[in-house]
């Protein structure tokens, strides 16, 4: 497709520059993903003066795909299209809203884009189905900016309505599956693979992996790595580190330029315990790009400071410079270098903080957080003139209580005529006016300082050692027949358990002795039918076993024939044995 697309873009280079020429090379530009291309030829359509919706629509969307939304205003006015009532043009100028990040404008006017493509297509007699179909793109960018305004999980049920309905163009489906994806935050990740693995396919050496549905020439390259960067994300959730090895490889080589395969392989890395590589290679990235490179020093910060390399997570942070004197910055700054302690760089730290919030315009919220953490810090390192200077100037500024009491404490380590001078700044506590402090001295527990150190004993009045003395003890109750003195053993302890629980169970054992019954000549005989029967039956089934299977049941009955004439023959030995005797008696 691709090649098709580059030889229709060789075949019109040599024809004149009509409106219709431009027009075609301005879409397969477009579809090629050369934006500012585009964006260039569609200017010299935009100097025909050729009044056209769908031209208009068209010169939005390149600039909003070519990440230059800042012109779309001013376009717009150009082309006299800011009263628009086509829907296309609508949702491509709220579609420069979202890349503004203005959502809740883009909301507004993806809605209005709605009403008013509703409104035209009902007009066209399009049937519902067609209508949804038409504003499937409205519908998930509205769901997006949503999305991004913090109501993402009442749009899971929408999403999966758009998703079964299939109603939508490939594009929108691609996209309503990934933000779906997105929005489950990695739960239900098989499921997740799966809808991936439908859009996503194997394809040739030089083009490792592809999109299917012809997704490479309907979504932008922003679109195209976010569907490939959340399939690594599964898999890595999944597991499956060969196969997203494989992937952030090949994203590696389609999008060199992009932050995000760099932060997919250090992911990587780290789900293979290769911390060092992965600092490796953020590190060699902020130092190529040491422009747009915020995220990678974060994650080379975090990574670092996960491995406890604290050296180098301090380093990656310091460079951020963005965010080096935010609160939260200058707190994780100050314990990555108290735990490398290195108490002089912890400081320079906060008191570089404390003067860029000073010259700020809007700094007095900034320092009230900075300063009582930064007299506190300085006050438990030693550094008490310090800590007194910061206090006392939030008293001065702010007259804040808090910054009050904190100075009254630390002056009086080191001078206590500044401590008595500001403690009496303090309000007294309600209700201690009527407190007689000698009193408390001498109630108990009180140590009385004038004559010599002693703990007061307490009082206790006669009243109190009567009402002791009254109480009379109990004697015990015992047993019937107990005798105190003499109570014998002691009761069993395991008394309450079963015999067999007990330590002292012993279990019979079993007669292993052979019962005699009978008389004594038919016992024997007895024993000597059963041997030769037993002997039988054996012999009959283990020729059975060694066949097959089928053999078994007849081995079976052999042995159980061999059995029943044995005992026969001994029922006819017994008659006989006793017709002998009758003839005796005779």
């Amino acid at each position: 497709m691709q090649n098709q697309l580059e030889e229709a873009l060789e075949s019109i280079r040599g024809q004149e520059k009509t409106p219709m020429v431009l027009q075609l090379e301005s879409q397969i530009l477009y579809r090629l993903g050369k934006m500012e291309s585009c964006i260039d030829s569609y200017k010299k359509l935009q100097k025909l003066n050729i009044d056209s919706d769908d031209l208009k629509a068209n010169i939005i969307g390149a600039l909003v795909a070519g990440g230059r939304s800042e012109e779309v205003d001013a376009t717009l006015s150009a082309l006299k299209a800011k009263s628009s009532k086509n829907f296309e043009i609508v949702y491509n100028s709220a579609c420069a809203l979202v890349e503004k990040k203005k959502y809740a404008e883009a909301e507004e006017v993806l809605l209005n884009a709605r009403r008013i493509g509703q409104e035209f297509l009902m007009n066209d007699d399009y049937a519902e189905d067609e209508i949804e179909t038409e504003l499937a793109p409205i519908a998930v960018q509205l769901g997006y900016v949503r999305q991004m305004m913090g109501r993402g999980q009442e749009l899971i049920d929408e999403y999966n309505v758009v998703l079964s309905r299939n109603l939508a163009d490939a594009s929108s489906l691609a996209i309503a599956t990934n933000n779906l994806i997105a929005l489950r935050n990695g739960k239900e990740v098989a499921d997740g693979l799966r809808k991936l693995d439908k859009l996503i396919s194997k394809g040739n050496s030089e083009k490792p992996f592809e999109l299917s549905n012809g997704l490479d020439f309907r979504l932008n390259p922003k679109q195209k790595e976010a569907l490939y960067s959340n399939r690594v994300l599964l898999l890595l959730q999944a597991n499956k580190i060969d196969q997203a090895q494989e992937l952030v490889s090949a994203l590696q080589e389609m999008y060199p330029k992009s932050i995000t395969p760099i932060l997919l392989q250090a992911a990587v890395f780290v789900r293979e315990k290769k911390v060092p590589k992965a600092e490796e290679i953020l590190t060699q990235y902020s130092n190529k790009y040491p422009k747009n490179c915020m995220p990678v020093l974060l994650a080379l910060a975090q990574i670092a400071a996960t491995a406890g390399h604290f050296q180098i997570s301090s380093e990656a942070l310091s460079k951020v410079v963005e965010i080096q004197h935010m609160p939260a910055t200058v707190a994780t700054l100050v314990s990555l270098w108290e735990r490398l302690g290195d108490i002089s760089n912890a400081t320079l730290v906060l008191d570089a903080s404390i003067e860029w919030w000073k010259n700020a315009m809007d700094g007095e919220r900034n320092l009230s957080v900075l300063m009582p953490k930064a007299a506190s810090f300085k006050l438990k390192h030693g550094k008490e003139g310090e800590a007194a200077r910061l206090y006392e100037e939030l008293v001065r500024s702010q007259g804040s209580v808090e910054a009050l009491v904190g100075l009254v404490q630390t002056a009086a380590k080191s001078d206590l005529e500044k401590a008595e001078r500001y403690e009496k700044k303090l309000k007294p506590l309600p209700g201690l006016k009527g407190v007689d402090v000698e009193a408390l001295e001498k109630t108990s527990g009180a140590k009385h300082v004038e004559g010599g150190t002693h703990v007061a004993k307490m009082e206790i009045s006669d009243e109190v050692k009567k009402a002791k003395a009254k109480k009379r003890k109990r004697k015990p109750k015992y047993p019937k027949g107990f005798d105190p003195a003499n109570p014998g053993p002691p009761p069993d302890p395991e008394r309450w358990l079963p015999k067999r629980e007990r330590s002292t169970y012993r279990p019979k054992r079993k007669d292993k002795r052979a019962q005699i019954r009978g008389a004594q000549g038919a016992v024997s005989r007895d024993k000597h039918d059963t041997t030769a029967a037993t002997s039988g039956t054996g012999a009959g089934t283990s020729g059975a076993i060694s066949g097959k299977a089928g053999q078994a049941s007849a081995g079976s009955s052999k042995g159980g024939g061999s059995q029943s004439a044995l005992a026969g023959n001994a029922e006819q030995n017994k008659g006989s044995s006793k017709s002998r005797k009758k003839k005796s008696r005779n």
